[in-house]
């Protein structure tokens, strides 16, 4: 089994830079790309940013030039470090990571995180 831990939300002022992780842990091998998605109350969810395993990035519009995902692969973890924070960033963000499994590509994800931006 694979589990996905985030940790690093919060509150913080517009203006200000969190960083989130996310930990891999479980049965595997590899992982293929890993992302970062967010949701905030009544929409749907939205990718912010995806790392695939050579490192190649995208990033939704709203965020470049201030969101920057990261991985290491000898810890399993994916971070995104988040500058100029917005309230509009206002969200619980969740990672997700793409595993090679018996079945196939198997896609799983964290608990959530919550981000809260105050103006």
């Amino acid at each position: 089994q694979v589990q996905l831990v985030e940790c690093g939300g919060g509150l913080v002022q517009a203006g200000g830079s969190l960083r989130l992780s996310c930990v891999a842990s479980g049965s595997f091998r590899t992982i293929n790309d890993m992302a970062w998605y967010r949701q905030a109350p009544g929409k749907q969810r939205e990718l912010v940013a995806i790392i695939t395993s050579g490192s190649s990035t995208n990033y939704h519009d709203s965020v470049k030039g201030r969101f920057t995902i990261s991985r290491d692969n000898a810890k399993n973890t994916v971070y995104l470090q988040m500058n100029g924070l917005k309230p509009e960033d206002t969200a619980v963000y969740y990672c997700k990571a793409a595993i090679p499994t018996m079945s196939g590509l198997t896609l799983y994800w964290g608990q959530g995180t919550q981000v809260t931006v105050s103006s």
